[in-house]
């Protein structure tokens, strides 16, 4: 008899049995075959062999002690894994590989997908006839209805409640991961996630110190975080910090540390749109990295607008003053001190995951090639994944342990569009020599892209690029590659949860504005009808015209009224839309109440999927096929809307 071991870090077991049938467990037994339950120090309380469907289950519980030795045996750490014999290689499943491989409906590649031998389809009851008879709706939405049962009661999230919470994966182009061979991931702020305000703070101050150095006036300066946000760009003629839309227009601005008012925005930026093509004017800011940049630079816009920068420094307009900053903090990095005091305390910095690891070495253990990508140099990469992964791992596993090919000073985006020389580094001193092909287990510095997929001989969108910079990681590896790429955006968990605080103030601030719409509706009818009579025109209607002129002019006078109040309701609460995020700039991926930020329009332009953290992976497998949502239009409301009325007048 052959056995499946269904046991994983991520499954407590324990919690199936306050509702344990043998309707569930026959259901679990026509997806695995054989179910046995391993756990810890149970002891074995039934053993039999049972007929069902004329099939023999060895089934095997156990008493559900909820401690022992003083271990939790409802903890992860309390379930000795075990590895399951039902893999791609068992007489059971095949795996669909790439010579033999499809595309599905939705035009993704079945590369990866798990079959049941043809051989044992009747043996398993799925000839078409017995276990599932009858029309395919009714057997989809039973065998459903299990399923979310069955993962309700092993405890283990469905995909869909994952996506509803702010460490949801979210997808912009369809993704199946079971085609993905590789995955590729950045390091900083993607595997390791800094404490924004210590890491960014110390960045922050050893520009100033440098500023300071060069004779600017920095005296009285702090780092403040929240000035700034990802996604906002800086205008480099003007001094300004700009948060645009999806169309390139500006709808706020900041000149130095000080709110634009919506007048002077449209002023300055009305017949103007954001483009960042043009590199010598405007500067995105794509990671948390530009944080301590563009502070220190809009505080010494301030400086240098009250006339306190020093005039021996020479003529400086916005844009040379921008290049003063970012030579400072160029030289804050070069330096060493700041990566060096880092690493000396990264405890300081680095904000642990203990999820993270896991994910990987479920993705691993699926099969996947795994890729360290990062620019960072050697000791400063082995010293931070020591730190945040060792001590998680299994088995005294190492960070290395994880991934098929680690490449670091990889110079990106370069590495993604050009070819360069790859070395392999060969000592714990850091020690190199040429090579021309990277070889599994391997550690490099430089290379390219193109030298990776040449090494493992798979190529575009059977690699999945995973990082934290829209720019350096995940444009260029899809523009010039055709990788599948994901976005590692952590702000996301806050803006969700933002949100959802602010339900109900959109929603008011949604209602008043309806509440205008109608109004005005009114008013602009009216307004007609009074312009056709000045012409001796008739009105749009007969009663509109039997209407007399005082009448018709104390309706508009009053809705007038109402729309002029409703304006001075409506104004300030749509500057206050989104201050539980930030009060000055609003929602990251919104830009005024329905439009999508500049931001957002990047993310869903070149991320496949997006997501707050990779160990966002655990709660979806590494098989997972992630699903494009419906993108409304905006004729959609008003499709919707006639539909109901259709369906009431038929009814």
């Amino acid at each position: 008899m052959r056995f499946l071991t269904f046991s994983t870090n991520h499954i407590l077991f324990s919690s199936l049995f306050p509702h344990f049938n043998y309707r569930k467990l026959m259901y679990a037994t026509e997806l695995f075959g054989v179910f046995v339950v391993h756990g810890v120090d149970a002891s074995p309380a039934v053993a039999s062999t049972t007929l069902i469907n004329n099939k023999y289950f060895k089934i095997t519980a156990f008493t559900k002690p909820t401690s022992h030795n003083g271990v939790n045996l409802r903890s992860e750490k309390a379930l000795k894994p075990y590895r399951c014999r039902a893999d791609a290689n068992s007489d059971f499943f095949s795996v669909t590989s790439s010579n033999k491989s499809d595309v599905d409906y939705l035009g993704q590649s079945t590369k990866g997908d798990l079959n049941v031998k043809s051989e044992h389809l009747e043996a398993f009851g799925f000839d078409g006839h017995a276990a599932l008879e009858g029309p395919i709706e009714e057997v989809a939405r039973s065998e459903a209805r299990q399923a979310e049962d069955l993962l309700k009661d092993l405890g283990i999230p469905s995909p869909s409640s994952s996506r509803n919470s702010p460490r949801g994966i979210f997808c912009s182009r369809t993704l199946n991961l079971r085609s993905i061979s590789a995955i590729g991931y950045d390091m900083d702020y993607t595997l390791i996630h800094y404490n924004v305000m210590a890491w960014e703070g110390r960045a922050y101050d050893y520009c100033l110190e440098n500023l300071r150095n060069m004779g600017f006036p920095v005296d009285g300066l702090a780092f403040d975080p929240n000035l700034v946000i990802r996604g906002l760009v800086i205008d480099k003629e003007n001094g300004n910090l700009v948060k645009a839309d999806r169309f390139g227009y500006v709808k706020r601005a900041m000149h130095g540390t000080k709110m634009l008012s919506t007048r002077a925005v449209s002023e300055m930026y009305g017949r103007e749109l954001v483009d960042l093509r043009k590199e010598s004017r405007w500067e995105f800011l794509n990671t948390l990295f530009s944080v301590s940049e563009a502070v220190a630079y809009m505080q010494m816009v301030d400086r240098l607008d009250d006339g306190t920068i020093p005039a021996d420094l020479g003529p400086l307009d916005y844009k040379g003053l921008y290049k003063a900053v970012g030579k400072a903090l160029f030289w804050a990095h070069v330096e060493g001190r700041l990566k060096s005091e880092i690493m000396s305390k990264p405890e300081l910095f680095v904000e642990p995951d203990p999820e993270l690891p896991l994910a990987l070495l479920d993705q691993k253990e699926a099969g996947k090639k795994l890729l360290l990508i990062t620019n960072s140099d050697y000791h400063y990469t082995d010293k931070m994944m020591r730190h945040s992964f060792n001590k998680f791992l299994p088995n005294d596993m190492s960070w290395r342990d994880l991934f098929d090919i680690v490449i670091v000073s990889a110079r990106k985006p370069e590495f993604f569009q050009t070819s360069h020389p790859m070395y392999e580094v060969v000592t714990d001193e850091g020690l190199m020599r040429p090579c021309f092909k990277a070889q599994t287990g391997g550690l490099y510095s430089g290379g390219s892209a193109q030298m990776v997929e040449n090494s493992l001989g798979i190529h575009g969108d059977e690699i999945l690029y995973v990082g934290d910079h829209i720019y350096t990681d995940v444009s260029q590896s899809k523009v010039h590659l055709r990788w599948r790429t994901a976005l590692i955006c952590r702000e996301l968990e806050e803006e969700y949860n933002a949100l959802i605080g602010s339900r109900s103030y959109r929603e008011s601030l949604v209602e008043l504005i309806n509440q205008k719409e109608v109004v005005g509706d009114l008013f602009n009818q009216l307004r007609l009808a009074l312009q056709r009579r000045s012409k001796d025109r008739p009105a749009q209607t007969l009663a509109a015209t039997n209407m007399n002129d005082e009448d018709l002019t104390d309706s508009m006078q009053k809705l007038l009224i109402v729309m002029q109040r409703l304006d001075k309701k409506i104004a300030p609460m749509l500057e206050a839309d989104g201050e539980l995020f930030n009060s000055r700039w609003g929602f990251l991926s919104r830009a005024g109440l329905w439009d999508k930020s500049h931001l957002m329009r990047q993310i869903e332009k070149y991320a496949d999927i997006y997501t707050s953290r990779v160990s966002n992976f655990l709660d979806y497998t590494p098989f997972m096929y992630f699903r494009s949502q419906e993108q409304n239009l905006a004729h959609d409301s008003y499709t919707y809307y006639c539909s109901q009325i259709n369906n009431e007048h038929s009814s």
